[in-house]
């Protein structure tokens, strides 16, 4: 089901190509000057600057032979030789027509479908995820929705950081401050002889009983300062790594316990953000891999004994800037982030062999993605282009700096997600909605308006910029917002309950009034919109239909009254309304935002 942008297009290159000059100056857009056109074609003046030939006179032709189309109401040139299309009403009647009765109000699936996995996400295993997770989980997620979505075989991974140096300074410092969590690793180096699986969950148990998560969080910042001012510290730190994957037994338990704990965590936090992974693995999830993968690329003559520690150069001819080489084994003999990171490329390609892999990690990773994914290459693991990092800027505090407590802390997750709620329940008290709401659903309508606060502040920023995060902005009820979104979605919503409560049925679309119009036109960008926001990795491209979306709706309903109007008018604007909402909550669960049903 082409758009209408589309099938404008295909008549424009075929007056080009009639008059002998390429079919791709054709190319449509939607007008600057919405008040003179709804779409324009300016490739006569690339056309004529190839040919020789004036442009007015080669705008004048194709817009001569595009004057007999039905779907045009009018064709003008203007200016140097731009083409000025308007759309009839017919044409346009039938194409809201088309998207009312399209489920997916438009989107057209990929003619090429691929196999996608998408790593975002990212946690630690052991302590509580903050505010620096919060956009990759947010555009990771609304990622793999659009990927899913055009027709890909789309799985999201998580990507647990739960095996390298922090293992080790976790241990480390657990032991230091316990004693008897010391003695049990020291007695368990071994598994005993005669230990049970039984034996096993009790050992388990018994570093619960003595660590809960919060335990880990303080220990680890401490650890983490003094192993950079502490050389012999940050050596028993790395030993007990290297020890940890080399599978010292009592090492492994306490291992298991730090994720099982950290997982309940996460497991809140990402519900609570509406985001769902399809493989919950992890760097630990590869250490099979290592040993065989090492032999592998020795035997491939890529890695170089450099200070004790082995490594894969991939500096290339004529690189404009340093690009260091990949460590892949320590001089202790631990495997490194690179090295679990070149091995997970290579368990994704044995267990699900995807054509794309699309990492949502922070900018400033840009370096170390670039180093693995050349070592990958040079391996064979994926071949050129398969590996693409996401990067995405920070979430900043009125500073400039990346978002901190009053205090100067690193926010937790948790924590600004209840900071949210609590402004959503206020500014819902504001506007005097949720009155009506049972406090059950007052609660969970209170989460989503204050997960979409969140979400859509931060997807309607490319995602190579910063923000700066303002939750008074971003929960308002007015403005490019989160909020206002989900009040315009609830309004049609209500509507649409009134209308059936008095049995008025919707009817074919008529579009006449200018602010129809506006609404159809926006109706017929979704699949444009779509298209690029997967092309280009910019879920922003997606929340700026949906805004727009959003207001044009609003313009229609207080120029066009839907209720009050009679028979096909009245049928016609409340489809128009359903169409709305459809288009409007597709692109919103694009972006990781549920719709509540009342307010």
């Amino acid at each position: 089901m082409s758009d209408l942008r589309s099938g404008l297009g295909e008549a424009a290159g075929a007056a080009f190509a009639a008059l002998g000059l390429s079919a791709d100056h054709g190319r449509v857009a939607a007008s600057d000057r919405p008040d003179l056109a709804d779409f324009q074609c300016n490739g006569a003046l690339a056309a004529a600057k190839a040919a020789r030939r004036n442009p007015r006179e080669i705008a004048a032709a194709v817009a001569a032979a595009l004057s007999g189309n039905p779907d045009i109401e009018s064709v003008e040139v203007a200016g140097p030789g731009f083409i000025n299309l308007k759309v009839s009403a017919a044409a346009l009647s039938a194409r809201a027509d088309a998207l009312a009765a399209d489920p997916r109000a438009g989107a057209e699936p990929l003619a090429a479908p691929r196999r996608v996995l998408v790593d975002y996400g990212g946690p630690n295993v052991a302590k509580e995820m903050h505010v620096g997770h919060l956009r990759a989980s947010i555009i990771g997620e609304s990622i793999k929705r659009i990927c899913r979505f055009r027709g890909d075989e789309t799985v999201g991974d998580a990507h647990f950081g739960d095996w390298g140096f922090q293992m080790g300074l976790l241990i480390t410092a657990c032991a230091d401050d316990d004693a008897e969590i010391a003695t049990t690793l020291d007695r368990l180096a071994e598994r005993p002889a005669g230990f049970t699986d039984g034996d096993e969950q009790a050992a388990i148990a018994a570093f619960a009983a003595r660590i809960a998560l919060e335990d880990l969080d303080r220990l680890y910042p401490a650890a983490a300062r003094r192993a950079k001012a502490d050389p012999a510290y940050r050596d028993r730190a790395r030993k007990a790594t290297a020890e940890l994957q080399g599978g010292r037994y009592g090492y492994r338990l306490i291992w298991k316990h730090f994720a099982q704990v950290t997982r309940v965590a996460l497991e809140r936090d990402f519900r609570a953000l509406g985001v769902e992974f399809d493989l919950w693995r992890g760097e630990s999830d590869v250490d099979a891999l290592i040993e065989p993968m090492v032999a592998d690329l020795a035997a491939k003559g890529l890695l170089i004994d450099d200070q004790g520690a082995r490594i894969i150069r991939v500096a290339r001819n004529g690189d404009k800037r340093d690009v260091p080489p990949l460590l892949v084994v320590s001089s202790e003999g631990s495997a490194m982030y690179g090295t679990t990171d070149l091995a997970t490329i290579l368990d994704r390609k044995r267990f699900f062999d995807p054509e794309l892999v699309l990492y949502a990690v922070d900018q400033r990773q840009a370096d170390h993605f670039e180093t693995v994914f050349r070592a990958a290459y040079l391996a064979g693991y994926a071949v050129e282009g398969a590996l693409e990092h996401i990067g995405f800027g920070t979430m900043n505090g009125p500073d400039g700096k990346p978002f901190k407590t009053r205090e100067g802390g690193v926010l937790k997750l948790r924590d600004l997600i209840d900071m949210a709620r609590d402004k959503a329940r206020e500014r819902l008290r504001e506007v005097g909605l949720g009155a009506e709401l049972d406090p059950e659903a007052y609660e969970a309508t209170a989460l989503q308006v204050a997960v979409a606060a969140l979400k859509f502040a931060d997807l309607a920023n490319f995602r190579g910029t910063s923000y700066v995060f303002d939750l008074d902005r971003f929960s308002s009820f007015e403005g490019k917002t989160g909020p206002y979104l989900l009040y315009q979605a609830v309004r049609v919503k209500s509507l649409l309950r009134k209308a059936a409560a008095e049995g008025i049925a919707a009817g074919p679309i008529l579009v006449e009034a200018p602010a129809e119009r506006e609404l159809v036109l926006l109706l017929d960008g979704f699949d444009h919109s779509l298209a690029e926001a997967y092309d280009k990795r910019a879920p922003n491209l997606i929340a700026d239909h949906a805004f727009r979306l959003a207001q044009a709706f609003a313009r229609f309903y207080a120029a066009c009254p839907v209720l009050i109007a009679e028979g096909a008018v009245r049928a016609s604007r409340l489809a128009l309304s359903a169409l709305t909402l459809k288009q409007l909550e597709l692109a919103l669960d694009l972006l990781g935002i549920a719709t509540p049903e009342r307010m």
